[in-house]
């Protein structure tokens, strides 16, 4: 767990608050259940590296528990983004298409 989250008591599946969304996102390399892996900046930018390709993209916070991902030339999609929290730590992150569902599990290396 990043050193970040010390005293932040959430529960898994809670969704992230909008105050924690940048230090969530960009505490660390997510490495997802395909091995695939994103990496956020602070300044917004993102990069989703799946078999050796990486795709940069563009992020920014809507709401609690929110935000919206930009990936040229002009794919958008707003996520749900709530907490992965094992044996007591927060262990990653959780993402869900809006509108389509579609759920990725990414955790902190």
């Amino acid at each position: 767990m990043p050193d970040l989250f010390e005293g932040l008591d959430v529960d898994d599946g809670e969704p992230v608050a909008a105050t924690h969304m940048v230090d969530a996102l960009t505490a660390g390399t997510l490495v997802f259940d395909d091995g695939a892996t994103q990496v956020f900046t602070a300044d917004g930018g993102t990069t989703y590296t799946e078999r050796g390709r990486p795709s940069p993209g563009e992020w920014r916070v809507l709401a609690d528990g929110q935000f919206e991902s930009f990936w040229p030339p002009a794919y958008r999609a707003v996520y749900e983004l709530t907490w992965v929290v094992e044996g007591g730590a927060i262990t990653g992150l959780t993402f869900i298409e809006r509108g389509r569902g579609d759920r990725f599990t990414g955790r902190y290396r």
